[in-house]
Formats: C-alpha cells, structure tokens, sequence
C-alpha cells in the first residue's frame, strides 16, 4: 500500500504536503497518444497476431506490404493534431512483432522466413520492402519535437519473421535455448543492434517495449538493453514491459481497482476495440466515456496513452480525429486541473474524481455532466458533496464559469472537531458539456479528517 495513503488511515488529520512528488515529465504529462500503424492496415488485419493465430496465412499477411502506401501521411498534421490534442507524448510502433520496421534500418535478419512478397537479401523495412519507399518515423519524430511533444519509440522485442527467433505460430514448435544458444544469439544481435539504431539515430524520450513476456530477463539480456538506451541518453524512459528494468507500469485497456504497484504508471487504451485501423471497427468509445477514463487515471496518479489507428495511405479516421479535437477543448479549457497535478482525495472524501496541485492548496473535483435526452424537467443545478475537509475553502469555482458557486456547510457541531459536509450547486446552465471542474482553492496546504466521527 502507498505510504501516504497508509498513513492516512492510521490518523485523524493529514496534510497531503507531505507528498513525495517526481521531477519527471512523464509524471507531468498526463495525456499520450499512442499509434499502431503497419501493413496490416492494408487489408484491416489484426496487427501481427492476425497469422501467428492463424486466421490469415503468413503469406497473404506479409503481402500487406505491397499497399502499404502511406501516400497522404503529412507528419506536420498529425504532430499539430496530437497539439492540439493537450497530449505531452506520443508513442508510435516503429516495429511490430511481423517484423516490418518503419524506420530505416540497416540490419538484414541473419535468418529470414520464407517469403515471396519481400526480398530477404534487404532490410525488413517499409524503405526497402513498400510502395512508399520511406522513413516514416524520423519526420514524424522531428515535427514532434518541433511542436515540444516528448517522442515514444514502440518496439517489439520479438520477431516472428525471423528464423532465428523461437516461436512463429501459436502452436510452433519452439527450439530450447540452452539447446542451441548460437541461433539465440543471433537474434539478440540483431534486436540489440535495432535497439542501438533507434538510440542512437532517433533518441526517443521514451521507449514503449512490448513481447517481453516470452522470455525471462536474463534471456533478454535485458540489462544489455537498457545500457545501451541509457548509454544514448542517461534521461530515457522505459516501460513496464522490460521486467525489472521498466520505470512505470503499463495496464492495459481495463482501468484498474487497486494503485498499480509503481508509483508511476499509464493505462494504454483503445478509442474503439482495436489497436490498429480496422474499417469494419465502428465501435469508438464516446467523448464522454473516454473523458471519464481520463479523469479516473488523474485521480490515481496515472498517464492515459489513448490509441489511434491511421489508415494505410496515412490518413486519421475521422472519428479519431474528432475524439482528439475533443480532448484538446476539454484539456485547455482545464488545463490547471490536469497537468502538474499529483492524485486526487483517498476514497471517502468525494464520490467521483480528483486532483491536487502540487503545493496541496488547490483542490479539483471533477463532476460528470448531465448526459443523454433531457426533459424540460430537468432541474436547474447539480449537487455534489465533500466531507472530511479540515483546511477551511478560500474559493470554491466551477472552471470557465463566472458565477459563484453555492456552498453549506452541513452537521458541523461547534463542540466537535469533526468537519461537517460541504454541499455544492452548480448550475447545469454554465457546466461543460462532458466534465465539469470544481476549483477548490485553501490558503495552507489541505488537511483532511479521517477519523470515525463523534469526538474524534
């Protein structure tokens, strides 16, 4: 169990400026976008996975990068959209478990599958291997930085297009490694010198490992991998997903109950059910929804990298692009209530989701807004509660509104200790339209009452 958090159940008043806060951007950045893009946009396959279940066949799958075009991909847009977006950080694949880099990389498998759509003497790479005939990770990168976003190298450890690596198909026999540790090799040197390519020509403030779980640490070598990032740039972030050397966790696409058990963490999540474009895929998350997933990451203390799948030609869906513009409205209309901030209350204090700014003097209580048909009889304010407040309100704020809010204080006992309940209308007329934020600002650093009530 967090310290804090232990430290508030034990005792009567807290003061959360005890809070160990981390200097990291990451912390800071709380919004990412992720990219799945690859040839299996082409025919709308499932990323990787579509031939190592056997659904479609390794070879139908593999000819994917024959169309795989990327004729409208403009680098300048998306960097501008994810801008615009609030996001921090971007996470991009630059290889997926097909092997198909999209970067360009100089390192040839020593041991290639079998296949009649690429030609094996080359790089497995969208430079040498498609119709585009480019690198379509460094100008994305460049006009990332350009627009100050912090660049995410997605990259996966495995490679089911090499022979050299143990495992093809879900039902493959695979070789042991102790029984033949020249044939591993080789595959580490080829990951490793692909790692070393990305660091040292793309130097990414975050590197997004997946696959890991194929394999122990120490047949990952996974200390090698990290000297060789941190050999590049002593400063780079990695993910969860390089066993003991990952610096936050990673869940994935459930929100979770419990504070993951790093400090820092990220929920990486779809906008509909699938990672990549997938035309038959209309099932998108609504605004609402995903701005109430946001809103729970910030009140734990965690990131949310949201997920876009680009079509092939390198156009955004325009639902995606809907979903992103969305988020940037919200995000800079509440943009003190986001960034900066460290978890919200412990459970008993309000019934929804919280942040604190860092100096623990202001206080932001996020409120769903009315959504769905409405009658004319819909009532003219929401009410919403907090207990357990001992620092005394200086002001109380809905974000972008200008009427003051209604506060009382109810079952406060002059002879008590106990703080009453603090009861707050908010008129729906000057409410967002997804969330809205109640500014909550003290004038010393919060305290907060976790006793049983009565005398105490």
């Amino acid at each position: 169990m967090n310290k804090l958090f232990h430290l508030l159940l034990c005792i009567p008043f807290v003061s959360f400026s005890q809070k160990q806060v981390s200097d990291t951007w990451f912390e800071d950045a709380k919004l990412g976008i992720f990219i799945h893009w690859g040839m299996y946009t082409v025919d709308g396959t499932s990323e990787s996975w579509a031939f190592h279940n056997k659904t479609v066949p390794y070879e139908l799958y593999m000819k994917q990068m024959t169309g795989f075009s990327a004729e409208n991909y403009k680098p300048d847009q998306w960097a501008a959209l994810i801008q615009e977006s609030g996001a921090k950080y971007c996470v991009i694949t630059t290889k997926h478990h097909d092997g198909l880099s999209l970067y360009d990389t100089k390192i040839r498998t020593a041991s290639p599958k079998k296949n009649t759509n690429w030609t094996p003497k080359l790089p497995l790479s969208t430079v040498y291997q498609s119709p585009c005939k480019q690198d379509l990770i460094a100008p994305l990168f460049a006009e990332l930085k350009k627009a100050g976003i912090h660049t995410g190298a997605y990259y996966s450890l495995l490679d089911w297009s090499s022979n050299d690596y143990p495992g093809f198909l879900k039902d493959s026999s695979r070789y042991q490694i102790k029984d033949d540790l020249a044939r591993w090799q080789r595959f580490l040197d080829f990951m490793h010198g692909q790692i070393e390519e990305l660091a040292s020509k793309y130097n990414p403030d975050l590197y997004w490992f997946d696959g890991d779980w194929e394999h122990s640490e120490q047949e990952w070598q996974a200390a090698k991998i990290d000297s060789i990032i941190k050999f590049y740039n002593p400063l780079a972030i990695l993910n969860g997903r390089l066993k003991s050397y990952g610096d936050y966790d990673t869940p994935e696409q459930n929100m979770p109950i419990l504070h993951p058990d790093k400090n820092t963490w990220e929920l990486c999540l779809t906008t509909n059910d699938n990672w990549g474009y997938r035309p038959q895929d209309k099932n998108f998350k609504s605004h609402f929804d995903l701005l109430s997933i946001f809103t729970e990451c910030l009140n734990m203390g965690g990131n949310l990298l949201l997920d876009i799948g680009p079509k092939a030609d390198g156009t955004i869906p325009e639902e995606q692009v809907a979903i992103l513009q969305e988020f940037g409205r919200w995000t800079k209309k509440h943009a003190t209530a986001i960034y900066g901030t460290t978890a919200g209350l412990p459970d008993g204090h309000y019934h929804g989701s919280s942040t604190l700014s860092k100096d623990s003097m202001t206080l932001n209580l996020f409120v769903p807004s009315p959504q769905g048909p409405q009658l004319n009889s819909i009532p003219l304010t929401t009410r919403i509660f907090i207990k357990g407040l001992k620092s005394k309100p200086q002001s109380v704020q809905l974000m972008g509104a200008s009427t003051p809010l209604v506060v009382k204080e109810v079952g406060k006992i002059s002879w008590s200790s106990v703080p009453g309940t603090l009861f707050i209308d908010i008129p729906i007329s000057e409410m967002d339209k997804m969330i809205s934020v109640v500014e909550i600002k003290f004038n010393e650093p919060i305290q907060l009452y976790r006793g049983k009530g009565g005398f105490h």
